[in-house]
């Protein structure tokens, strides 16, 4: 039965109205799947440039009708092809009859595409089964099962006394039928057909067992001793047919890896045997996993304080002190007691140092420099960690979430994990005084695993006991065929754990089967939610839309969090949310290009060929989601049994297949705003050898807020009032619509009137204004200042006549609480793509008995950025490349590039620009990329491939300026000078943010209002490309710049990880007190400096002019000089 080829199904109303504009013509038409609505279906039809929407609904006979306002009598039709054919004439209370069906578009990147869709002869064909379904068509057996039966008559010639011929025989007499019915009630799966399949298999899953204990055996003849191979047969008695399926296909991706690795294993273990000139058996040596006990809980760090010399500072989290060792007599120890530390201040300019204020903000601070940033790093975690310990609070401030990923590749794991739990390898890894402290989360996400469940969660367990010593408690575990996620919990937080949810989505063969697709859990830890994800997605380097189509599937299908937030989808739905996983992601680079950056760990030109770093940049997968820097080599694909080299060649019967090396394996979040995160490491293992993938971890700093708030009598509630809100939608309907307000302190969902302005200047875009009248009053549950301030407002803009979403939004109000209205920007999302911006003011009552606060443990941390401004830690912070997504309150006089006229449709990471004539055409040497607020430049990729791509941005056209200038007339409203749509971001994009931390800083000054109209985003979001490398681009030229930006200080500052042991990578930048002194041409005094204890580069910076006179600089002319050089080093993350 063929599909009808103006029916859609689940295609995003974005996109529809994208085909219809794309026909241009009055009348062409299609329909979809309703957004709002299970089972009902939307008409969309295009007259004079506008999409006109019809919401068709079934009734209680299964009759479809057009939706139609009240007293209007409506016509009803048996099927949708029966109502298409009604309305194709006029006079039918439509805008435009409907003449030209807008046929699908096949993906020629879809996996699940089976190549059975066939074109239809005539205008209209026969609409799907699922279509149909709503008008109580008959069963299908006298037609589809009838056309199948004749089908497999023609084939059966050919396969005569075919047992599965006769299966299929039986299913297509007897059980098509239900399968049908199961669809048309939503089915996902065909229940009597995988009883077929299952059938069908089941003499091979006695040959494969048989294959893989033969298998096995020979390769325990000659594997090396440490070796691991052994494969536990699964039973397939007793249980269902789907998990027979899965069963059989984790036996195959076994038997596939152990034929492919086992020639290699017997050759290395005969050559091994020929080294040593012998074949003598050697004992089996069994890993024992190393018992750790308790966790020191004093530990001592090196440094120098300033004016004072080196001492030895020791932290004592269980006796809240922290101990000064001066080491100049018996009684040099000083006792700092935990409530007499005041503040601590990180310095930017030198991320080594640190100032701690004690006892009064009156008293000058002590300022420590310490071994490097990781020892300061651990040292103002300790404290943080002792803070919390002695604090009178009864619930945490803060937690610590760790988040790890893996592709096993269907072997059976190490004896020992602990190197993975413990974030110990490559890239951005914790100090080791700290590396053995829990965290209170741990979320473990699979892929590829052939261990059942309980096999697997059980020795995650093991592996977190013998690490810490701690039994930890299990929240929940979920898993999808190969693909798992187990979370556990600190047994002392069991009692803050609550809303646990678990959910499953597929993604593999048109969402039908599991090999691939995501799993997820959803938790409440005291009033703050969480949601991790774990996917597995398509494979293959030329796949990447397919993959950005999965994203989008698991971002709407996967059911977690709240049933109130249902109609939002899950990056909206918590607090936080991690999604980790293989993505598969590749890099678009010739194999030995990659092998070529990667042995000189220049990750960061990879990332401009990374897939996933460009389809972020197009925002067409993972919006606003966030990413440490990566500082690892890529993870995929390493031969098994070492991490020494990358098997990137893989032999088939059809070729050679290319499977370069890639960061395959990713984890991201994404946070409502002011929301408190840090990401604190993100790395691989570099000692876990038995997949081609590497374990990835990622480790974060997580703000909590309270479950029960504080609650007093007083007949006076806080109340949310709006005033004024304007949005810009993408959008070519001219529906009406209203805003509907969700939040978890409501007590239910509310709604605004109907928009009171509205208007298109651009075609593609309309502009909406609601006024303070159009909106309900809202009362939160509770009224304290010290939980509302943690609070979030979702809101979403419907369409009055399909009651569709046109974009989401979260407005934190964190920063409007004060006692006039504050404004409020952000952007509109819709299935995980940008839909347009929405700006208002906003005004938070809070009674004046209920506006007490407390100051966080996480707020004691400021970051002092020129020595002069003190910030909070959370706005910046050198250790980590990520800025935490907690950002200041906006103000309508903020910069000058603010934006104040809503015809400009404002995105995150589309930059402000003065003039459009003065926009650069694209150089011959670099592209340009928007990124945040400014104009970045993207390092091109050194390859010498036509296949490498960089970044480009097609100039504007005549045409385009002209609109640029018509939409700069402005639209009337209150509120002059705007906020920045992101307050905490510079005018120029910051080095190291974490969504684009691979980015090269370019300065660019700008006055005015400088946005971009929607037109010009329009043409960005369509146009952006990606063009060949230039072959003849020098990598100087990248040096340069990041020399002039301090770009790469942070690998050089940290001579502790373990890839940039042997690599300078601050090229240029002096690394020792000796080269420095040697560039000023004043190494004559480096062995007088050296001999004082002035032989280290952080303890150097700090240094004053008296003690270099002390240290032997006597000439008052060479200390300025050495002086004035070290200020100008600069010490940015």
């Amino acid at each position: 039965m063929t599909t009808a080829a103006w029916y859609h199904r689940d295609i995003s109303r974005v996109r529809a109205e994208e085909l219809l504009a794309r026909a241009g013509r009055d009348g062409s038409f299609l329909v979809r799947d309703s957004e709002s609505v299970p089972g009902a279906y939307a008409l969309c039809l295009l007259f004079q440039r506008h999409v006109h929407t019809y919401r068709i609904l079934p009734d209680a006979d299964g009759l479809l009708a057009v939706q139609a306002t009240q007293g209007v009598q409506v016509n009803c039709f048996r099927t949708l092809s029966d109502l298409i054919m009604g309305y194709q004439h006029p006079q039918k209370r439509l805008v435009a009859p409907l003449l030209y069906p807008v046929m699908r578009e096949s993906d020629p990147n879809d996996e699940s595409s089976d190549g059975d869709d066939e074109k239809p002869s005539s205008t209209f064909v026969t609409p799907p089964p699922r279509a149909m379904s709503p008008a109580g068509q008959p069963p299908p057996s006298s037609s589809a099962a009838h056309l199948l039966l004749q089908r497999l008559q023609e084939l059966r010639p050919n396969s005569a006394g075919c047992e599965i011929v006769q299966l299929l025989e039986e299913y297509l007499h007897s059980n098509v039928c239900k399968d049908l019915e199961n669809v048309k009630g939503g089915a996902s799966g065909l229940q009597h057909f995988q009883c077929i399949l299952s059938r069908a298999c089941d003499s091979l899953h006695s040959e494969i067992d048989q294959t893989l204990s033969s298998l096995e055996t020979l390769a325990k003849v000659f594997d090396h001793p440490c070796g691991h191979l052994t494969f536990s047969t699964m039973q397939n008695t007793g249980k269902s047919p789907e998990e027979n399926m899965d069963n059989l296909l984790h036996k195959l991706t076994a038997l596939c890896n152990l034929l492919s690795s086992l020639e290699k294993r017997v050759l290395k273990a005969l050559q091994e045997a020929v080294t040593n000139h012998n074949l003598s058996l050697q004992p089996e040596s069994i890993t024992v996993p190393q018992k750790l006990g308790k966790p020191s809980t004093v530990h001592s760090f090196q440094v120098k304080v300033v004016r004072y010399g080196r001492q030895t500072v020791s932290v004592d989290i269980d006796a809240g002190v922290l101990l000064f060792d001066k080491k100049t007599g018996s009684f040099s120890v000083e006792t700092v007691t935990h409530n007499r530390i005041v503040q601590l201040v990180k310095i930017q300019r030198s991320p080594a140092k640190l100032k701690m204020v004690i006892d009064s903000h009156h008293n000058p601070p002590r300022e420590l420099v310490f071994e490097s940033i990781k020892k300061r790093e651990a040292f103002c975690r300790l404290l943080q960690l002792m803070k919390a310990a002695h604090s009178q609070q009864s619930e945490l401030d803060v937690i610590s979430v760790f988040v790890g990923t893996w592709n096993m590749g269907g072997t059976p794991p190490p004896g020992s994990l602990q190197s993975w739990v413990t974030c110990c390898g490559l890239g951005l890894t914790p100090d080791e005084s700290i590396a053995s402290l829990p965290h209170d989360i741990y979320a473990v996400g699979t892929q590829d695993n052939p261990q059942g469940e309980k096999e697997w969660a059980e020795h995650i367990r093991a592996t977190l006991r013998s690490a810490t010593n701690i039994d930890f408690k299990q929240v929940a575990v979920q898993s999808l065929c190969n693909v798992r996620l187990a979370v556990f919990v600190k047994p002392e937080h069991e009692g803050c754990i609550s809303q646990v949810n678990t959910a499953s989505v597929k993604t593999g063969l048109g969402n039908t089967l599991g090999n691939k697709g995501a799993v997820g859990v959803s938790l409440l830890f005291n009033g703050t939610s969480m949601g991790f994800v774990n996917c597995h997605l398509t494979s293959g380097s030329d796949k990447a839309l397919r993959r950005n189509h999965n994203f989008q599937d698991i971002l709407r299908l996967l059911s977690l969090g709240e049933k109130q937030l249902s109609t939002f989808d899950i990056s909206l739905r918590f607090n936080h949310l991690f999604w980790c996983g293989d993505l598969n992601y590749r890099l678009d680079l010739d194999a030995l290009d990659i092998l070529k950056h990667v042995s000189k760990r220049e990750f960061e030109e990879l990332m401009c060929a990374d897939q996933l770093t460009r389809e972020r940049h197009r925002r067409k997968a993972f919006f606003n989601f966030k990413e440490e820097k990566i500082l690892f080599p890529p993870t995929y694909r390493y031969e098994r049994g070492s991490r020494d080299c990358y098997l990137w060649q893989k032999y088939k019967s059809s070729g050679v297949q290319v499977n370069g090396p890639s960061w395959c394996d990713r984890v991201l979040w994404k946070s409502y705003p002011e929301s408190h995160i840090i990401c604190t490491s993100y790395g691989c293992t570099d000692d876990i050898f038995t997949s081609d993938h590497s374990p990835v971890f990622a480790t974060f700093e997580v703000g909590v807020i309270s479950q029960f708030p504080r609650t007093e009598l007083g007949s006076e509630r806080a109340s949310i009032e709006l005033e004024v809100i304007e949005a810009v939608v993408k959008t070519s309907s001219k529906a009406k619509f209203f805003i509907e307000f969700h939040s978890r302190y409501l007590e239910e969902s509310r709604r605004s009137a109907e928009n009171d302005s509205q208007y298109c200047e651009v075609p593609g875009f309309l502009k909406l204004g609601w006024s303070s009248k159009q909106f309900p009053k809202l009362h939160p549950v509770f009224s304290d200042l010290e939980h509302l301030r943690d609070q979030h407002l979702l809101l979403s803009v419907k369409s009055c006549d399909g009651f569709e979403s046109y974009g989401e939004c979260c407005v934190a109000l964190h920063s409007v609480t004060g006692k006039s209205s504050d404004p409020f920007e952000t952007c509109l999302t819709h299935r995980g793509e940008e839909m347009g911006s929405i700006r208002g003011r906003i005004r938070v009552y809070i009674p004046p008995d209920r506006r007490r606060i407390r100051e966080r443990v996480y707020e004691w941390l400021c970051m002092e950025k020129d020595e002069k401004e003190t910030t909070k830690d959370h706005l910046s912070r050198p250790y980590s490349c990520a800025f935490p997504t907690q950002a200041p309150s906006s103000s309508y006089m903020a910069a000058p590039n603010s934006y104040t006229n809503p015809a400009y449709f404002i995105f995150e990471g589309v930059p402000v620009l003065r003039k459009v004539e003065e926009i650069p055409s694209p150089s011959k040497e670099s592209q340009e990329e928007w990124a945040k607020d400014a104009v970045i430049q993207l390092p091109r990729v050194t390859g010498g491939h036509s296949h490498g791509k960089s970044f480009s941005q097609a100039p504007l056209k005549e045409k385009d300026r002209k609109d640029y200038h018509r939409l700069h007339q402005g639209w009337p409203m209150p509120m002059r000078n705007g906020p920045k749509l992101y307050p905490n971001m510079s005018t120029t994009a910051p080095v190291h943010e974490s969504s684009v931390p691979w980015i090269v800083e370019q300065s660019t000054t700008a006055s005015g209002d400088n946005s971009l109209t929607a037109l010009q985003i329009a043409k960005s979001l369509s146009e952006v490309d990606f063009q060949p490398v230039d072959r003849n681009y020098q990598y100087n030229q990248i040096l340069s710049q990041q020399r002039h930006h301090g770009y790469d200080y942070d690998l050089a500052g940290e001579r502790n990880y373990s890839w940039e042991k042997e690599v300078s990578v601050l090229h240029g930048a002096p690394e020792t007190v000796r080269e420095l002194l040697s560039t000023l041409g004043l190494q004559c005094y480096s062995l007088d400096l050296s001999r004082n204890g002035w032989d280290d580069l952080d303890y150097f910076s700090g240094i004053t002019e008296e003690e270099l006179c002390a240290a032997g600089v006597s000439n008052p002319s060479h200390r300025r000089r050495i002086l004035e050089n070290l200020t100008k080093i600069t010490w940015e993350d």
